[in-house]
């Protein structure tokens, strides 16, 4: 496990999340990660540190309002969010890690149009 600097486009928020070496993301093909082309990495709340830019976040919420899809104010880049399938943790945007190197990097894909008969497959993730 180590420590991965990540941001937003204009790099108004910042964040680190500690990783493993080898990581599983997925490509969710719901409404809107289908059009953000986010890539989802989960990570547990205490692997994860927002460093700066809190003030930059606005929060967008809908359908169950569960999720805290959370945008640069500046970009409009969503860098991180709380998902509804692990409110405790964040969901990390692998396009938004800096020259984060793994040493290999999965990407599954995850069918969110469907998400309650899906989300049980997300749970060896967290």
């Amino acid at each position: 496990m180590s420590w991965h600097e990540g941001a937003c486009h204009c790099g108004a928020v910042r964040f680190a999340a500690c990783l493993p070496e080898e990581i599983t993301a997925q490509e969710c093909n719901c409404s809107i990660c289908a059009k953000t082309g986010f890539l989802h990495l989960i990570v547990p709340k205490d692997r994860f540190v927002l460093r700066e830019g809190k003030e930059n976040l606005t929060d967008y919420r809908f359908n169950t309002g569960v999720a805290r899809h959370l945008f640069c104010k500046t970009c409009g880049v969503k860098p991180f969010y709380v998902p509804r399938s692990n409110p405790d943790g964040w969901s990390v945007n692998l396009r938004c890690l800096k020259g984060a190197e793994f040493r290999t990097i999965t990407i599954e894909p995850f069918d969110g149009q469907n998400w309650e008969a899906n989300v049980d497959t997300l749970a060896h993730l967290a």
